[in-house]
């Protein structure tokens, strides 16, 4: 401990008191510079500063100077900051060289500084952002400070691996895409003998998922429309990360098409905007739906389509009680065809007369919009009842698209035969 500073007498003090106050405030200041040590970090303040050189008075009046090479390790922006009167941190790098001078240095106080930072985190596990800045063949470099880190590619998130790093990539290039990008990170292992700096963004995501894990399930309320990020794709559907949760998208939510596979409609990575349908809070889980924010096509099914009409569809899918059908340029309107509906005759299975992905015309024979169904028939395609009907469409067909399987449909025998019974005023142009 410095020994106490002793005030000097203006008023009642003698000489003699004055003198021995100064001889020992001098005696103390040569104590304090005499007990710098080389590699500690004191405090001081800037007494003068240019492009050369900056004078460091870091106390009992101990004047330390910080050469142009230390200076040249810093940015533009830190070397501005410098300024006559401001405080800063210094590396005692000699207490006293061959001219009797104090060598201090600015950028090894900040780097002994970050390395004391970096071993408070590893300790708190506090999470941190960094912009990626580089990689190798192992994984990707960050700067935190004036250190240099290491992120591991076994230590990236796995979602970020397959959207930006695609395991087909080699070396340096599969890690390329990142560089740039700002990732969240914890500290897993500091080494400053061996300058080594190890860092974790799954980790990090790990734990910054769980914290907001209990915020977000607070928060989501049914009908909220959220943005989020596709993290896996299953045969069911998609989950998606709400930013701390995985929601589902059900296969069925994901379109208003049929959807065989989430890949038709999604991919990993990919920013999305969900509905929420609903949160269950006790099971933690979250049912999200892409399709309610697009129109229902099922809402004006009852314009564009009325019973007897002909239309064109392709058959989905084959069930014991009959065959799905979508309609041809408007898939997401899908139509049973029932088991009876197939043949006059009995038919023990719907693939005895039909098969899947094929193309066929067919009949309207009943709409339930609220339900979201429509009845579709092949064996009344050709009934007679509707041959005035048909007439009236297969004119509006030929005008709109003559070579489409439903206007061949509409031409054949029986409209031959009935066109041949109208008059010439009927017959189109």
């Amino acid at each position: 401990m410095p020994a106490e500073r002793f005030m000097p007498v203006e008023e009642n003090g003698t000489e003699e008191n004055a003198q021995a106050n100064l001889m020992a405030q001098m005696l103390e200041d040569y104590l304090s510079c005499e007990q710098l040590k080389r590699g500690e970090i004191v405090s001081g303040v800037v007494v003068r500063a240019n492009d050369h050189e900056v004078i460091v008075d870091i106390g009992a009046k101990c004047e330390g100077i910080v050469p142009d090479y230390d200076l040249e390790r810093l940015s533009q922006e830190e070397r501005e900051m410098i300024q006559e009167g401001e405080e800063v941190m210094v590396f005692v790098v000699n207490p006293e060289d061959a001219d009797d001078n104090i060598i201090l240095s600015l950028s090894r106080a900040q780097i002994a500084q970050d390395w004391r930072k970096m071993k408070r985190l590893l300790k708190t596990q506090q999470i941190i952002e960094s912009e990626v800045t580089g990689c190798n063949k192992g994984g990707l470099l960050v700067q935190i400070g004036k250190l240099r880190g290491f992120v591991p590619g076994s230590q990236l998130d796995a979602t970020r691996v397959l959207r930006q790093a695609p395991s087909g990539s080699e070396g340096e290039n599969r890690w390329a895409p990142l560089v740039g990008e700002t990732i969240k990170l914890k500290v897993i292992e500091v080494d400053r003998q061996r300058n080594r700096l190890i860092l974790s963004e799954r980790a990090a995501l790990r734990d910054w998922r769980k914290n907001q894990r209990e915020r977000l399930l607070d928060e989501l309320e049914e009908g909220e429309v959220r943005k989020g990020r596709v993290v896996n794709l299953v045969k069911f559907g998609a989950f998606v990360d709400m930013g701390g949760i995985d929601g589902l998208i059900h296969l069925s939510e994901l379109s208003w098409k049929r959807v065989e596979d989430p890949r038709e409609v999604v991919d990993v990575g990919q920013e999305v905007e969900v509905y929420v349908l609903s949160v269950d809070r006790e099971r933690e889980r979250i049912a999200l739906s892409l399709k309610r924010l697009q129109d229902d096509p099922w809402e004006s099914v009852e314009e564009r389509y009325q019973e007897g009409q002909l239309v064109e569809g392709v058959v989905t899918r084959l069930t014991k009680w009959g065959a799905f059908a979508s309609i041809v340029g408007d898939e997401a309107i899908e139509g049973l065809i029932h088991i009876s509906e197939l043949d006059e005759g009995q038919v023990h299975h719907p693939r005895d007369v039909v098969e899947a992905d094929q193309v066929l015309v067919l009949r309207v024979i009943g709409i339930d919009e609220d339900r979201h169904r429509m009845a579709l028939s092949l064996k009344q395609v050709d009934q007679g009842v509707y041959l005035d009907q048909d007439w009236q469409t297969m004119v509006e067909k030929q005008k709109t698209e003559p070579s489409s399987a439903l206007s061949a449909a509409l031409t054949d025998s029986r409209l031959a035969e009935r066109q041949e019974g109208l008059d010439q005023q009927d017959l189109p142009a």
